[in-house]
Order: C-alpha cells, then structure tokens, then sequence
C-alpha cells in the first residue's frame, strides 16, 4: 500500500506539489491524472525517496521507501525509460540491476520473455525504439517481483499492440494483489486501465457519516458522476503548465 499525506513540494517559489493526500490500495490499478507540468512525476520521486518532500509523507506499506533495504524486491518502478546507459545491452543492464538487488539471474531472462524482448536481450539499448525502452522499464520494475509497482507514463512510444499489452498486464499484476499506481496525461488510458482515480472526492458515505458526526441534518444525498473528461477539465482548469488560446 502506499500512502500519502499532505504531501508537499516547493522549489524556490513554485510549488510542484501542494498538500496532494491520497492511498493506493492492493488488488487495484489507481490512476494519477493531470497535466504535463501538474507535479505527477514529482510526486512519484518523493514516493520513491529520490525527492525530499518540503512538508508531508510518503510511505509504502507504512515505512518511507529509503527504509526497505532491498529496493527492487519490495518496490518496482518505471520512472523514465530514456535513463539507460545506450552502451549496454537489456540483459546486462537487467544484470546489473539483479546482482545490486540480490536477485536470482535466471529473473533476467524471465521478465525479457515477459516483455516481449527475449530476442533483443544481446542488442545494445541505444538502438532500441521508445516502445522497446518502455517494455524494458517495465522488465526493471518487474525483476524483483515486487508486492507495490509505479509506473510514469508508461505507454508513452507504444503502438496499439503495445498499449493493449500494458493494460493487460497492469490489470494482471493488480488481480495477483499488487499495488499497482500509474501515472499518465491521457485519459483515454485511464478509462480503459484504472480501477480508482487520484481526482476523486469523497464518497456519498463519508459525506453522510461526516454530517452526522457533527450533528448536521442532511434531507437527501445524492451522488452525481460526471465524465472523466469533465471532472479532469475542472479539477486541472488552473493546473495546464501552457495553456493555449481559444480558436476564433
């Protein structure tokens, strides 16, 4: 499980990341939707201890990450699959990877057949598409077979086949009781992938027992449901890093 709680980032006078609280439970894909710019990346880095956090937590499974000495055994993540040294081929830099994280080898070969890059596993990185650095990132986070995955835009260079391949098995993972948190611009790919969104509010039964704790009379409580289209316009309609102009 990961928790965040009033999570907040700040670089000089910016804020990336304004008091974000959320929980991303097991057995479920959560979505994290918002605007290029909006904060989703620095949000996973804090996750992930990579960012320190100007205010608020980060836990997963109620530690902070930096806490689990093996990373890659509780936590696997795909943050940017263009971080990859071009040198190397995709079976030695999952090596490396193994061996640091004291995972078997035979793990290498398991997760390239996976992805579907057993046969490109001797071809140096630099050569390979952004789809195919894509399902190596994927491999990386899968190498440990990790309980908790995060994934940052994750179908980004990937032909429909490939796309359709990644939800498949994000809602794979999620059925095998993982915790499976990805984060994208697109909301088509959340329609079609995520089980719960970090854009909701709270629900009908929160709001009635809330009302009733402080003595509040409620006559009717309904929910309403909007689109995700609509509900992502409002909640992001200040958060567009360059928004454009409206057509004449």
């Amino acid at each position: 499980m990961i928790e965040v709680s009033e999570l907040t980032k700040r670089y000089g006078g910016k804020t990336a990341v304004d008091r974000l609280s959320f929980t991303v439970r097991p057995g479920r894909v959560t979505g994290f939707l918002g605007p290029n710019g909006a904060g989703k990346s620095t949000t996973l880095r804090m996750v992930l201890g990579l960012d320190a956090p100007t205010a608020g937590t980060a836990t997963v499974d109620g530690v902070p990450f930096r806490r689990h000495p093996r990373g890659l055994r509780h936590v696997g993540a795909l943050l940017d699959a263009a971080h990859v040294h071009g040198g190397r081929t995709a079976a030695a830099h999952l090596a490396a990877l193994a061996r640091s994280n004291a995972v078997p080898r035979r793990r290498v070969d398991e997760v390239l057949g996976e992805v579907g890059l057993a046969e490109a596993a001797n071809r140096r990185v630099g050569g390979f598409s952004l789809g195919m650095k894509q399902r190596l990132g994927i491999a990386a986070a899968l190498l440990g077979d990790p309980p908790v995955l995060l994934f940052d835009e994750p179908v980004n260079g990937m032909d429909p086949e490939g796309v359709l391949w990644v939800r498949r098995l994000f809602r794979r993972l999620a059925a095998e009781g993982r915790t499976v948190f990805l984060s994208s611009h697109l909301m088509s790919e959340m329609e079609n992938t995520a089980d719960d969104l970090v854009v909701t509010g709270l629900p009908a039964a929160r709001i009635g027992a809330l009302a009733h704790e402080h003595r509040i009379r409620l006559d009717e409580l309904t929910t309403h449901t909007a689109s995700l289209e609509a509900a992502f316009m409002e909640l992001t309609a200040t958060a567009t890093e360059y928004p454009a102009g409206h057509p004449r």
